[in-house]
């Protein structure tokens, strides 16, 4: 219900100009999606929705450049706290040890991420090899990632 709901918010801002919440509820009960404000105000916050101009002091819902960056980052940080069992770095390397089995995955969404100091990545079952550009960055991104697994 919620990922129909979802969708037809997203084909509805694409097809017209849609300024209020009132004005997407009306269009979904128009669909036959009856729902809350609340509801709507929630969905909103989950697709990364933002107001842009149009144009005149008139603005409409539009999805942001931000929210594919955003889905994988939450992407990674599940899969991290459901797979991640040790991280550490030495010079320039660093090693994610996982749930076996999972390393793939850790890597395929680290290298998806676009981090502009990781110049790439090699996994086994479960274990991922992290390049990146300098030491520095080594450390920072492992800090990085032990804070996203408290």
């Amino acid at each position: 219900m919620k990922n129909d709901r979802q969708a037809k918010i997203l084909a509805i801002i694409e097809r017209e100009s849609i300024d209020t919440q009132e004005q997407l509820q009306q269009r979904l009960q128009e669909e036959g999606i009856r729902c809350t404000q609340a509801t709507i105000s929630r969905d909103i916050k989950q697709l990364h929705l933002i107001k842009e101009p149009i144009g005149r002091g008139q603005y409409r819902y539009a999805v942001s450049v931000q929210r594919s960056r955003l889905n994988v980052a939450d992407k990674l940080r599940t899969i991290f706290r459901e797979s991640i069992v040790s991280v550490d770095y030495a010079q320039n390397l660093v090693v994610i040890k996982t749930m076996p089995g999972l390393a793939n995955a850790a890597a395929s969404a680290m290298d998806n991420m676009n981090i502009p100091y990781l110049v790439g990545s090699l996994a086994g079952d479960d274990t991922a090899l992290l390049v990146l550009r300098d030491s520095e960055s080594a450390q920072s991104f492992c800090d990085e990632i032990h804070e996203m697994l408290k």
